[in-house]
């Protein structure tokens, strides 16, 4: 019984970054934008929570902050795949240097020459209610929001449109590149909230290695859950399973599995998703295009 609680209260735990990020990338997507750049958006929102958490001494702050943070690198995915019709992989691509190279550089700016922040006062993290990290709630919460924006609402409906049937969306004098836009702005503050329920809640700092490809396990998610929120959801409880795993079996003496075997898990269990489902999916019918 205590080791079930212990992997679903973990597999909660660990989930969360990937269920904000892989939400994001549903909410891009959707609307037609690549989105390869979540890794590099999870680092800037990683370090921008830990920064503004421990100058302020506010973890709600810091979480915030950590999203604008992710979605100001989204401005820059958004003009170069919307506004200047650049190759969407690239970008995104570009957008995971130059995230994990401006963090680092900004750390080194703030602290000293460190690559790494200071670590949090437990006070100053995001508080535990009912044990759990509140930002495990309020992913599960963002999931509800974005199934019933998707379902419920005009909004929702026009994003889809967006991403499926950008010439008829655009024939009924919607403005494709506004939504398109949103998707990717909104992408990018999901994915720095991601990283700042790591930076700040999970773990009580922020460093280069922090994320450690996050970001692409969070992409392999939204394919694996089919672009919708919940399917989403369940996919990245999954991959959380998986760290969950690592974690409990690296700590049983009695079972002899090498730490580098079990610390590769999460990522050989992404790439059998991607292989085995790839070709399984229905991406939107514009995914990528102009």
């Amino acid at each position: 019984m205590k080791a079930f609680l212990f992997l679903f209260s973990t597999t909660l735990m660990y989930s969360t970054p990937l269920i904000f990020t892989a939400l994001g990338g549903v909410l891009s997507e959707k609307s037609g934008v690549i989105n390869i750049g979540l890794e590099g958006m999870m680092t800037m929102g990683a370090f921008i929570a830990s920064l503004v958490a421990i100058k302020t001494g506010n973890p709600w702050l810091g979480f915030i902050a950590g999203g604008l943070g992710g979605m100001l690198l989204a401005v820059l995915h958004a003009l170069a795949s919307i506004r200047y019709k650049a190759n969407q992989v690239v970008s995104g691509m570009a957008i995971n240097f130059l995230g994990s190279g401006i963090a680092v550089f900004l750390c080194r700016l703030f602290f000293e020459g460190t690559s790494m922040t200071p670590p949090l006062d437990l006070e100053k993290k995001i508080p535990v209610w009912m044990g759990q990290y509140a930002t495990v709630y309020i992913a599960i919460a963002t999931t509800i929001l974005i199934w019933f924006i998707f379902t419920k609402t005009i909004f929702g409906l026009r994003l889809i449109s967006a991403g499926e049937h950008p010439k008829s969306t655009d024939a009924a004098g919607l403005n494709v590149a506004w939504y398109r836009s949103l998707g990717v702005l909104f992408s990018g503050f999901l994915a720095g909230l991601g990283g700042a329920s790591l930076s700040i809640a999970i773990v009580s700092n922020f460093r280069p290695t922090l994320i450690s490809g996050q970001g692409f396990i969070a992409i392999a998610a939204l394919i694996f859950g089919k672009w919708k929120p919940v399917e989403t959801m369940a996919a990245c409880l999954f991959f959380g399973l998986s760290q969950a795993l690592v974690i409990f079996l690296g700590g049983q003496e009695n079972i002899a599995i090498s730490s580098q075997l079990l610390s590769i898990l999460p990522y050989v269990l992404t790439l059998i998703v991607l292989v085995g489902f790839m070709g399984k999916t229905t991406s939107p019918s514009a995914l990528g295009a102009e």
